[in-house]
């Protein structure tokens, strides 16, 4: 399954918040040196029960808005 996520990194609280367009991801993890993809693929892997290897960014590596693949 494919998702539209946009990412929020530095936040105060760890989040997942569903919108209309995917889903919005707030995280501690700063956007410096893939800290907070680290961050986002274990915080889905949380949300959908899945491992962290069945995750993966399709597109939006170095941008807020990316897609993601999960692999049930």
């Amino acid at each position: 399954m494919k998702i539209q996520v946009t990412v929020k990194p530095g936040a105060k609280q760890e989040k997942i918040v569903a919108s209309d367009d995917g889903l919005i991801v707030y995280l501690h993890a700063r956007a410096h040196d893939g800290e907070a993809n680290t961050a986002l693929i274990r915080a889905l892997s949380d949300y959908y029960g899945v491992s962290k290897s069945q995750i993966e960014i399709l597109r939006g590596q170095k941008s807020h808005q990316k897609v993601v693949e999960i692999i049930k």
